[in-house]
Formats: C-alpha cells, structure tokens, sequence
C-alpha cells in the first residue's frame, strides 16, 4: 500500500468522536477498501482536556485553533466538523483549500450559503470538497444524485430532511399530544436544542435543499431563493384532520425544474398515505428524486446522529485516498449555471384550508362566492362542529380540500376571508403534496 492518508479533525463533538470511533473499528477495512491506510494525525476543539471516549489524543498535533490545524504540514485532508455559516468553520475550509489541502464538511449552513464560491476555490487548487455528511447524515443522497443518476435529468428532488420536525409531528400523529407538549419531550431527549427555531422554522430543511437542489439541477447555490415555512402553526386538530382524509402532515424540502426556472419550498405539506415519504416516520430522514430514465428513487435512514453521520465523513474519506476526484456539485464549477427562480405561479396544487366559521347566515355561501371569484374549486368540504369549547364562541370548523390551484389564489381568497368577518381565527392552510 502507498503512503497513509492523513486527517485533521476540526471539531471533536458527537460527530468528531464518531468519526474517531469507526476509524479505530474500521482501520484495516477502511485500508483495504481505500487503498492506503488512513490515520489521524491532528485535531482541533474548543476543549483539550474534555473526554472523547476511549481515544488517547495525547499523541496527535494539538491546535486550538482550526485554521492553524488547516494550515498543518502534517495533514492532508481537512474536516470540518465545526458548523456554521461564518467564524472558524468558514475561515478554516478556505485556509484549508488555500493550502491545497483536501476539505470534507458536514457543514450544510456553511455551504449553502458559501458553496459555490467554495467549490471554485477547490477547483482552482485542485483539491476535493465533499460533503456527504451535510445532508439526510447516513443516507448517501450526495453520491446518488451526482454520481448514481449522472445519466438523469432529474425534474424534482424532495423529501424530510429533519429528524426533530419528523419526530415532533410523528408523536402529535400517533399519541395525540400538542406541539408544546412533543417539543419538551425532544429537547429533553436531545433531539431538539434549546432555542428549537433552527429546526421546527424550516430553516435546518432549507440548507439541506439549498445544496441538494444546486447538485441536482447543475446550478449555484441560492438559498435566499427558498420559501421557508416551518411547523409551529400546526395543530393537533391539522393532524386529526389530515389522518381522517387519508393523510400525513410532513415538513418537507421541495425542489423543481419548470421551463421558467427552479422552484424550492419548504413547508409542512399534507402527503397521501402509502405514498413515498409517508412511512418515514420518527427521528428518520428520507430523500425522493425523480429521474426522466431512472423513475422516482426513495433513500431512507437516519439523517442524524454520531455514527449514521460519521458513516457518511468515512465515505468521502475512502473517495479520497482512492482519488475519486469529483466537481462538487456534479459539474464543474465553472460550468454551475446561473441560478433562474420560477415565478411564484409556477407552483399548483392542491390546498388543505382549515376555518373556524363564526355560526351566522350566509357565512359558508360568503365562503363559496369568494374561493369562485379566484378560481378555486372544491374537491371537499367537511363540517366538524364546535371544536372550541374552552369558550362561549359560537363557532364550527370547515376543513375545505380545493382542487389543483395556483398559489397565489389560494393566498388572495384567504386574505379576502381573514379580513371578512367570517372567520374567529387566521385561516390554517397546508399544501398537499400529489405523489
């Protein structure tokens, strides 16, 4: 074998120590399938006496500072295990490439909002950025997408990206409890940190579209682009409801290629029972990319966690000693096309509206007349009655289900109702996902 590859690490927490465990399991079979053995020979953390489980680091160069450990003589590849758009994790990737050293991330804020300025940097030098680990943890959606489906066009890529927002709204599903009530329980299990808006808004999701969509579809990275709504609007009720008709609510990412440009949204959507992504339920992430030859491929795992993570940093290890060098959003980054947004009308389907009708004469016909005015159509109406009864409220709740629309109508009609007098709360709309 030839000479060992050798590895700084640059943040030693869940995943870092993760990354330690499978390299001391694994070291002759990551040799063998590498063809090289593989080695740590430097790490840095914010913490030098704290316990990393049975790993001695006494005998690696030490650095307290991440951009000094990209810098290093000693290492070839650089991992960033940091996190974070900005500060350390940003300067010492690009000290790394600078330096001409290889750069594996699990960083999905830092690239998708530095990606493609990254990946030119990379380019220039000759170097690698892979990034399995940054988006759905264990689940190989990165080497899929570019390399699997190289011979594919693919028109849409979506699926659940986050495991606190899947696993908040599996318990609300399936034991009937509030978001309130759910959410303590996943911050108290550590699936949720303190301050939840990263995840629960959508905002975790986004950065993983941000730089699937930008592989997927050949263009540089626009996470401004994204339409990001997050869960904490839906109810125990929405949950009811949806199960009722014959659905699911999931947050998901939402990617699309139309003529006019790509579209991307993140939002709760209500999905068909039976259909892909429906099952996935729990802490577990799945990714769904329809291929014009291929036809719809479903990945599904655990998107998060020490281990499932590490899985995917040991994969971009093992392209790397083998000298897999590969551009990395599918093409080269001089080639990465000019990011066009769809125009907001691009996107129709159907719409899950939820009304707390005051109980007067001529409200639903007032309903009827302005959902007409905007062209929707109904596919379904259900009165479930006074659902309210913590007060006097004279009120009964419709669950509307309209047709195919567009967007924009569906928000112009809710408007139109929010303000008319008919309603005693903010309408309550989900998507509904056609798969």
């Amino acid at each position: 074998m030839t000479n060992a590859l050798r590895l700084g690490i640059a943040g030693l927490g869940t995943v870092g120590t993760g990354v330690l465990d499978m390299l001391s399991t694994h070291a002759a079979l990551l040799a063998e399938r590498g063809g090289k053995p593989v080695s740590v020979t430097a790490v840095s953390a914010r913490s030098k006496g704290k316990p990393r489980g049975n790993h001695d680091l006494s005998k690696l160069e030490w650095h307290d500072d991440p951009v000094a450990l990209a810098n290093s003589a000693n290492i070839d590849v650089f991992i960033e295990l940091i996190g974070g758009d900005e500060g350390p994790a940003r300067k010492a990737v690009e000290a790394a490439i600078a330096a001409g050293k290889h750069v594996i991330t699990a960083n999905k804020a830092l690239l998708a909002k530095h990606g493609t300025a990254l990946a030119r940097a990379a380019e220039a030098k000759g170097v690698a950025l892979n990034y399995e680990a940054a988006v759905a943890g264990g689940i190989p959606a990165i080497k899929v997408v570019r390399e699997g489906l190289a011979g594919n066009a693919p028109r849409k890529v979506f699926g659940i990206m986050n495991g606190t927002c899947n696993y908040i709204l599996t318990k609300m599903g399936n034991e009937g409890r509030s978001f309130a009530e759910v959410l303590k329980e996943a911050q108290a299990l550590g699936y949720a940190e303190a301050d939840p808006t990263f995840d629960v808004g959508g905002f975790d999701t986004a950065h993983k579209l941000a730089v699937l969509t930008a592989l997927t579809f050949g263009t540089e990275v626009n996470l401004d682009a994204i339409t990001i709504e997050g869960i904490e609007n839906v109810t125990l009720e929405d949950i009811r409801n949806a199960a009722q008709l014959g659905y699911k609510i999931k947050l998901l990412g939402v990617a699309v290629r139309h003529d006019s440009g790509i579209e991307q949204r993140v939002h709760p959507t209500l999905v068909p029972k039976g259909s892909p992504v429906s099952d996935t339920d729990g802490v577990f992430n799945a990714v769904v990319v329809e291929g014009d030859f291929a036809g719809d491929l479903l990945l599904e795992g655990r998107g998060a966690g020490a281990h499932p993570t590490a899985s995917a940093v040991l994969s971009d290890i093992v392209d790397i000693a083998r000298g897999n060098m590969r551009p990395a959003f599918g093409v080269p980054a001089a080639s990465l096309k000019k990011y066009q947004r769809a125009p907001e009308q691009a996107h129709r389907g159907g719409f899950y509206v939820a009304l707390q009708l005051h109980d007067k004469p001529g409200a639903v016909a007032a309903i009827a007349s302005i959902l007409a005015e905007e062209g929707i159509s109904l596919e379904s109406i259900v009165q479930r009655g006074k659902t309210d009864h913590s007060t006097e409220r004279d009120t009964a709740q419709f669950i509307l289900i309209t047709h195919d629309t567009l967007e924009p109508s569906i928000r112009k009609a809710m408007g139109k109702i929010a303000t008319g007098g008919f309603v005693a709360d903010a309408p309550r709309v989900i998507r509904i996902a056609r798969i």
